[in-house]
């Protein structure tokens, strides 16, 4: 029988999409490091042309941008960051309701990218709070492995490389927790 246990905690990854990036990109950034400390790391701004999906709705041409979080976070905090995430989008709304940015959390670990959405499908599963987690990427044998459902963005070689590079920044934060962690040795007994 296994026996239940926490997980290590995950490197919180935020993508940030909008045909507003330069005017969103400041409030956007202070908004999120407000709720999930500062961000340790941002990507350069990344088109978004490969698929047409967002754009009645956010305007063109898009762009992208990605943050990872320095604190890292329990996986169990997903539904509660897109949660967060939905609120911040409302925020920065147009007047209609319309919004102007899209805000996708993730978490990163060693093995995997999970994504956060509210939209069910096959291979999604319920976390809570009305949010799925999506598997987007798996990391084996030494590299990032597409899923046939894999967003072809994420499936890109720029954000391939993009996401490795935080996953040693992740594994770089594990052993650093694991290295504060160790209790100090005992000093010697002093010679009598």
């Amino acid at each position: 029988m296994s026996e239940p246990r926490e997980p290590l905690p995950a490197k919180l990854v935020c993508s940030v999409l909008s045909a507003a990036l330069p005017d969103l990109w400041p409030g956007a950034v202070a908004g999120l490091e407000e709720r999930f400390g500062p961000a340790e790391w941002a990507s350069p701004v990344l088109p978004f042309d490969r698929t047409t999906y967002y754009d009645a709705e956010l305007g063109t041409p898009l762009a992208r941008r990605l943050l990872a979080f320095a604190r890292l976070v329990p996986q169990g905090a997903l539904a509660a960051a897109k949660q967060f995430t939905n609120a911040l989008e409302a925020r920065f709304a147009r007047p209609d309701g319309r919004r102007r940015c899209n805000l996708d959390p993730g978490l990163l670990t060693q093995e995997r990218l999970v994504l956060a959405t509210g939209k069910n499908f096959t291979h999604r599963v319920y976390l809570g709070q009305g949010i799925f987690g999506d598997l987007t990427l798996v990391f084996q044998a030494g590299s990032w492995q597409t899923l046939p459902w894999t967003f072809p963005d994420y499936a890109s070689p720029d954000m391939l490389a993009l996401l490795t590079d935080i996953r040693c920044r992740y594994r770089r934060d594990l052993r650093e927790a694991a290295a504060n962690a160790t209790p100090p040795k005992e000093p010697p007994c002093p010679k009598a």
